[in-house]
């Protein structure tokens, strides 16, 4: 089982170019799966040896630990994708967790700003010193591009194309796609550029981020979030207001605008259609103006 959880990790990070994050939570995933077969089962099959009645086992046992269904879900997803590629390996003669039935989860509508609110977030960071500088362009640069705060860190100095005014953004997945740079992002990202600097002895890594700490070094996601965290603050904006908030804002805001979802979905990078299709409750307000106008029996009298 060691052996085959090894391999497919590999397999993850080599001939798929899966995420760090991603590697992560897939490792994290199976070692539940090992720690359940040792502290239940009293023994650490081989992957041939699971059957569906184990794994249906293993899914009680999440339930009996009070496990949310996204995170049940979450493994059942990632057992189907190990035991798919321990078939495909001659490690196991089929796939157990096939028949398993995915708990079904409601979906969370997710949190956004108003155009105002986003705007009051974006002129909360002071213009006239680097850090602000720099703050301002990350804030201006996620909105504007509907970026990951892990696709933001990512950045090169040499992402963005100035003269056509887009980044280049490596995704999940290390899909690489494009963003755009909106006016206000990209004269925020011209002034942080110009007092941007990079430590003496900086490592290759870190000497070609668009975004460095106050030590000259690469930004890092948790970073990010404690800079929104300030400034929501001082924006007295809500606290559950996170990096990822950004960029529902990004998508909420096109579709409201009258973007259309396949667009949308492109911008964003999502593999999936339905999982851009969450932001369409936003799109009400525009869609009830275009019914006023348009149905004959939608006029209001008086």
């Amino acid at each position: 089982m060691m052996s085959g959880i090894d391999s497919f990790i590999r397999y993850l990070r080599i001939e798929r170019n899966a995420s760090p994050l991603t590697l992560k939570s897939y490792s994290e995933d199976l070692d539940s799966l090992l720690v359940y077969f040792a502290e239940e089962v009293g023994n650490t099959p081989d992957p041939s040896d699971v059957d569906v009645a184990t794994l249906r086992g293993y899914v009680a046992y999440l339930h009996d630990c009070q496990y949310a269904r996204s995170t049940i879900a979450r493994r059942l997803a990632c057992l189907r994708s190990f035991f798919k590629f321990c078939q495909r390996e001659g490690l196991a003669d089929s796939n157990p967790a096939k028949a398993l039935r995915t708990p079904r989860i409601g979906r969370k509508l997710p949190h956004f700003l108003s155009t105002e609110q986003v705007a009051k977030l974006l002129e909360t960071p002071v213009a006239n010193e680097a850090s602000g500088l720099r703050d301002r362009a990350m804030l201006e640069t996620m909105y504007s591009g509907g970026l990951r705060v892990a696709e933001l860190v990512s950045l090169n100095v040499e992402s963005w194309d100035r003269d056509a005014n887009v980044l280049r953004v490596i995704g999940k997945g290390r899909k690489e796609r494009i963003a755009p740079v909106g006016s206000y992002a990209a004269r925020a990202l011209a002034a942080w550029i110009e007092v941007r600097s990079p430590c003496d002895n900086a490592r290759p890594d870190d000497a070609g981020a668009l975004f460095l700490n106050r030590f000259g070094r690469r930004l890092t996601t948790r970073s990010v979030g404690r800079m929104l965290t300030k400034h929501i603050q001082e924006a007295g904006l809500e606290r559950i207001t996170t990096p990822h908030t950004l960029r529902h804002s990004f998508a909420t805001h096109l579709l409201d605008g009258g973007a259309d979802l396949r667009s949308v979905q492109e911008l964003l990078g999502h593999k999936s259609l339905t999982t851009t299709q969450i932001y369409t409750h936003v799109s009400t307000r525009r869609l009830r103006e275009t019914y006023e106008q348009a149905h004959p029996h939608a006029a209001r009298t008086g």
